[in-house]
């Protein structure tokens, strides 16, 4: 067999040293490929986690929003409850003056409830303020006097519809009123230079009396929380008197009374 001449072998010498150069670089990268794309996913995964962890720190950090609802726990099983209310009304301090009087004061209830619907319903309610006198102005001298007006009631009410927000109980109470009309009249002489007349002077005026009472309505309840309540109670206010048995005088009037109610934690 013929030698190869050096300048051949030197030849064969590179072309091989070449492709085992080729073929060894070939390997390595297949074998690079598969770790790098595990290390990049493992890197990927890892990097999802740290976003996320990053991004709760910052809305820890700036805090977060949850509602609540301070309606959530209104219910209607109470057994007590009680309300104060600043009040109005208007009377006729008596038969055959032609001005009204409108008074002010205050309302406190308080209610026992039986059942779901039904309950007990007791309330106090004062009423000061001053009255017209015309025409009784020249007898007693004065534009107007100061007339009060006490009720001390008693009677059923009802839990009408109703939900977490609002509530309607109408009621029915009866009971006594107590009127002063002469508080001022009697230290007022009739005719300057006499003497003061007693509380059955010829004014106008009603004597002062208890009479009949009474309060025919509803309860308005607006719920603030499961055991605060905004009140609104509108009533026909009933009152029966009658200073000289010669002008029985049935009255009806409008009251109103705003206030709050405080609903205790006994249950039925």
């Amino acid at each position: 067999m013929r030698l190869l001449n050096p300048a051949t072998r030197t030849s064969a010498t590179r072309i091989l040293l070449a492709a085992a150069v080729v073929t060894l670089f070939v390997a390595t990268s297949q074998a690079q490929a598969p770790a790098s794309s595990q290390s990049s996913s493992s890197s990927s995964s890892s990097s999802a986690p740290a976003v996320q962890t990053s991004a709760q720190p910052a809305n820890s950090a700036n805090g977060s929003y949850i509602a609540i609802d301070p309606l959530a726990g209104v219910r209607y099983d109470n057994r007590w409850d009680v309300s104060v209310g600043l009040a109005s009304g208007h009377i006729h301090a008596g038969p055959n003056l032609r001005e009204g009087a409108d008074l002010g004061g205050l309302d406190i209830s308080s209610s026992y409830w039986l059942t779901k619907h039904w309950g007990l319903e007791a309330s106090g309610r004062a009423y000061l303020g001053t009255s017209g006198t015309t025409p009784a102005a020249a007898e007693i001298g004065e534009a107007g006097v100061f007339v009060a007006q006490y009720m001390i009631l008693g009677g059923v009410e009802y839990l009408g519809p109703h939900n977490k927000h609002a509530a309607l109980i109408p009621h029915a109470l009866v009971g006594g009123a107590y009127a002063d009309f002469n508080k001022e009249i009697d230290k007022t002489p009739l005719i300057p230079g006499q003497p003061v007349q007693g509380p059955s002077s010829p004014s106008g005026f009603y004597n002062n009396q208890f009479a009949l009472g009474g309060a025919f309505g509803a309860h308005l309840d607006l719920n603030r929380s499961p055991r605060w309540v905004f009140r609104i109670t509108p009533d026909a206010l009933l009152t029966g008197y009658d200073g000289t048995k010669l002008y029985p005088h049935t009255q009806w009037n409008f009251g109103i009374s705003v206030g709050v109610q405080y609903k205790f934690k006994q249950k039925r």
